[in-house]
């Protein structure tokens, strides 16, 4: 997967600067530990760390290209997969290239030299990438359509740093350690702004979108954004062409030279991607996959069923291993190490800010990779199912789909993503939290495509799929990112394939519930690969541990922060409601809400102190 940073100064000698380029490039080992390399051209520094995943000999970055009898016409620092490199070679072998390695990176870097920006239109992948051409003096930075893989950028007097990750570019001294209230709101809500970071001055290239850079500036082009188009297919239509899709998809995404898993938890949509990896796998005549779930030593009293979690994974993961006989492994966590001080310092550095919302789910995620990584590189996942088909409670909560703020704020969830419970209320009044989360909406709503014609539910549930497919989905895929790249393993999401992204959000909504089933279209499309307890079976989220052990860890960590007149994150709190919340018995919390109120504080606490932020508020 790798990871890249880079700086260009069109002013200043990056080559007497390498010791800045090289701390940049270092801080991002975890995302490539197999190897690492600079190159520095004129005005242009590219550092590049890599995890190995196709042609591990000839793959080494950043990699240059000849091109028209010029040397080193275009160089490149990549990251992530392109599905479709062995078509695109065909294509530009036709075309009198010559290629000297088998990665899809050359594939990548050639295809600019032949088709120049428009390129970024022929690519099928996750990926994000600096692109350099010497002739034109011109940095391109690239996103993927669905922005799986990140990329961060600063902007200077004379150009740009950037980076995969937020710590890349903080090692650089044009870059401050400062957040403003603008920084501090999106931290506090279960809101991501496209292309704001938390840092001032900070921004993330959007999905989709490609970042120009030379002497007269800096420019944006989105070459690939949602669009509302007529669907003419039928519902019997629709479900083949969905089942083909996911065949097309999965076919291409198990493609590679290191050991492949999948991520299976017993759900709907982990189990599909698990039993068709199994199945293509077995067809190439290859070893059945490797898949991999996980569970948590002591529930305390047994698995109770909640709002969110009507039944545990583990059965349903059996009955799936039985049906398509994987290699299965169930990774056991125990529940009061997922409140270590030590591994949550370890989460706020891979993500580079305090984790929000989800609670226990960062650790555990963090520590699940972590074992996964002892017996593969690459995994399989069934993320961002429920956005592109709605399966979320809130896509059938008609208290949700009527409110006017985003539906994870309003439905039976909702009060579960309030990490704002123990802060301080003058601090929140000041931060007109209300007015961030109202203009926030209005401006997903403002961007959502418009299909003329299209009747009022429709429409509705376009502006559902559209802000889940451009706001929350980008949460849950920032956290899949950092906790994986942080053991040096790729996570696959063939769900966020643009073509079945295009197709679905277009399929309208009374052909995408035809059965008044969440993921209807998705669950007709596969039931002939599953059980039928799966096939059936209703949403449930990734676990959360239930084990006491971890609030009592929790209430440790806060109670410390409490006790030290130096904790950086106590001027924000209330003091007498964080001395009541650990004043009531263990136990007494809810298991899910209580719960993030205190992990917000412990991780922001833990954030401010690590990384010397200042707060400009």
């Amino acid at each position: 997967m790798c990871g890249m940073t880079g700086w260009l100064s069109f002013s200043r000698d990056v080559e007497a600067h390498s010791n800045i380029l090289q701390c940049m490039t270092e801080t991002l080992a975890p995302r490539g530990p197999d190897a690492q390399g600079q190159w520095i051209d004129g005005p242009i520094g590219l550092g590049h760390r890599r995890l190995s995943i196709i042609d591990l000999e000839g793959g080494r970055q950043p990699l240059v290209a000849d091109h028209g009898g010029q040397r080193a016409a275009a160089v490149i620092s990549y990251t992530g997969e392109v599905y479709n490199f062995p078509e695109l070679r065909h294509e530009l072998r036709e075309c009198g290239h010559r290629f000297e390695t088998q990665s899809d990176t050359e594939v990548v870097l050639r295809a600019y030299l032949q088709w120049g920006e428009n390129f970024v239109e022929r690519l099928n992948g996750m990926y994000a990438f600096a692109l350099w051409d010497r002739a034109k003096q011109q940095l391109l930075l690239v996103r993927d359509r669905m922005g799986v893989k990140p990329l961060y950028y600063f902007q200077t007097d004379d150009g740009v740093v950037f980076g995969s990750e937020p710590k890349a570019l903080l090692v650089h001294p044009l870059v401050p350690r400062k957040v403003t209230a603008d920084g501090l709101r999106e931290i506090l809500e279960m809101v991501k702004t496209p292309g704001q970071a938390i840092f001032a001055g900070m921004r993330e290239v959007l999905p989709g979108e490609m970042i120009r850079v030379d002497r007269a500036g800096l420019s944006r082009h989105r070459y690939w954004m949602l669009e509302a188009r007529e669907h003419g297919d039928t519902l019997e239509q629709t479900i083949r062409y969905t089942r083909y899709l996911l065949e097309d998809i999965v076919g291409r995404q198990i493609v590679a030279d290191v050991p492949l898993c999948s991520l299976l938890s017993g759900g709907l949509d982990s189990s599909i991607i698990t039993a068709l990896a199994s199945k293509k796998l077995l067809a190439m005549g290859k070893e059945n996959i490797r898949s991999f779930s996980v569970d948590f030593a002591d529930h305390g009293s047994g698995f109770t069923g909640d709002a969110v979690r009507g039944t545990p994974d583990a059965p349903f993961v059996r009955d799936l291993v039985q049906r398509i006989g994987s290699t299965h492994g169930e990774i056991v966590l125990v529940s009061h190490e997922l409140a270590d001080p030590a591994l949550r310092t370890k989460v706020v550095r891979a993500l580079d800010l305090p984790p929000a919302f989800w609670g226990d789910m960062w650790p555990s995620l963090y520590r699940l990779f972590q074992e996964i990584r002892q017996h593969s590189t690459v995994a399989l996942s069934g993320e961002s199912a429920d956005e592109v088909f709605g399966g979320y409670r809130w896509f059938h909560d008609p208290a949700a789909i009527a409110a006017e703020t985003y539906p994870w704020l309003t439905s039976v969830t909702g009060k579960y993503f309030d990490g704002k419970t123990l802060f301080a209320q003058d601090l929140l009044d000041r931060l007109q939290m209300g007015d961030f989360l109202r203009d926030s909406y209005r401006q997903a709503l403002a961007e959502t495509p418009v299909l003329p014609g299209e009747d009022a539910t429709n429409q509705r549930m376009r502006q559902m799929s559209y802000v889940n497919l451009t706001r929350f989905v980008q949460t849950l895929l920032d956290r899949k990112d950092r906790m994986s790249m942080a053991v040096g393993l790729e996570v696959r999401v063939p769900f966020c394939d643009h073509r079945l992204v295009e197709y679905a959000f277009n399929i309208p909504w009374e052909m995408k519930a035809f059965d008044g089933r969440e993921k209807s279209i998705l669950r007709a499309a596969t039931r002939d690969l599953l059980p039928e307890s799966i096939a059936e079976r209703v949403k449930s989220p990734y676990p959360s541990t239930q084990d006491p052990a971890y609030e009592h860890g929790l209430r440790e960590s806060l109670a410390a922060i409490l006790a030290d007149p130096a904790a950086p994150v106590l001027p924000l709190l209330d003091s007498r409601r964080v001395a009541h919340t650990l004043a009531r018995p263990l136990g007494d919390l809810s298991p899910m809400y209580d719960r993030m109120g205190m992990e917000l504080a412990i991780g922001l606490n833990t954030w401010l102190a690590d990384y010397q932020v200042e707060l400009a508020l």
